[in-house]
């Protein structure tokens, strides 16, 4: 069938005029229907090579050495998870996938970090074992964070709300930057899959490159395997913007199949938008009119996450899995 997943132009929408805009925010709004949109951008190529590069020498160390970075009492939310810990909702077996996992820190005595520490781990990057990788991980989550309070900005607009609605909500927010590898899958004990069909809870993510396919997505019951080009990102949306839009904008399921055969590993990045803790998760006046009543009661966003945490089984001091 043929995708309703549409490309639109975020660079042309910040450079247009008031017809160009209207153009793109139409277009966005008929794709999110479906939960994904394929979308410009001007992140770096140099940064993504670089960064990818350094992911996969981390990733193909032995097992001995990444397990140095891994952090039982952050809950998958800083370093590294090995496989069969992360489980989709609902699901028996766990992913057949590692993860690398990053953010911004924020300062030992903010507010936030005491509060929510669950949210706002120590991070730990493996420099002593790839020199450099934490300045080109840190470059690459604060490019990719950019461009998603950018687009947010269309979002907002399109949901009838000021353009600068998300600003201060993702502001110091605990956008997480996520790197993982999908080793082949002969090598996993049977009946795992690469990921399991699954939506995530944030605003929204991205999803920049990928070195192999696997990706597909939901639209209207069926999958679709799903590869942007080059210049292109994959924007899905999550669980608490499908709240906060009253369901206008579904949230985008997803799953990652490993090709036929089982000898090919794939290495992507994702980045999750979230929101400040505190937030209040609760559907937008505008969203709620007419034939559209409100939908969801209101959650905080902290509550919401360790919810879902649990649920995928990272509340459980797991250790990382041997391959």
């Amino acid at each position: 069938m043929e995708t309703p997943i549409l490309e639109v132009d975020l660079l042309a929408y910040e450079r247009g005029g008031d017809s160009v805009r209207q153009a793109v925010l139409r277009g966005l709004f008929q794709s999110l229907r479906t939960g994904f949109v394929y979308s410009s951008h001007d992140l770096p190529g140099d940064l993504l090579d670089t960064a990818y590069g350094m992911l996969a020498e981390f990733f193909h160390s032995p097992l001995a050495v990444k397990q140095r970075f891994h952090r039982p009492e952050a809950h998958g939310q800083t370093g590294y998870t090995g496989v069969l810990v992360e489980t989709a909702a609902g699901e028996e077996r766990a992913d057949w996938k590692e993860m690398l996992n990053w953010s911004t820190p924020l300062p030992p005595d903010h507010p936030l970090r005491r509060r929510y520490p669950l949210a706002y781990p120590q991070g730990v990057l493996p420099e002593e074992v790839v020199p450099g990788i934490t300045a080109v991980l840190r470059h690459f989550h604060e490019a990719m964070a950019d461009f998603q309070r950018r687009f947010l900005r269309l979002i907002a607009v399109g949901l009838g709300a000021d353009e600068a609605f998300f600003e201060e909500m993702v502001r110091e927010a605990p956008t997480l930057t996520r790197a993982l590898r999908y080793p082949p899958l002969a090598a996993s004990p049977p009946g795992h899959c690469w990921a399991a069909a699954h939506a995530d809870i944030n605003l929204i993510t991205v999803l920049p490159r990928a070195t192999g396919p696997g990706l597909e997505v939901c639209v209207e019951g069926e999958w679709q395997a799903v590869v942007p080009t080059a210049d292109r990102l994959i924007i899905n949306t999550g669980l608490m913007l499908e709240r906060l839009s009253n369901g206008r904008l579904p949230s985008g399921w997803h799953r990652v199949s490993a090709p036929l055969g089982g000898q090919d590993e794939r290495i992507s990045v994702v980045q999750f938008c979230h929101p400040r803790p505190s937030t209040i998760l609760c559907p937008l006046p505008s969203c709620c009119q007419g034939a559209t009543p409100q939908r969801f009661s209101a959650i905080s966003a902290a509550d919401a996450l360790e919810d879902v945490l649990y649920r995928i089984q990272l509340l459980q001091a797991t250790p990382a899995a041997p391959l």
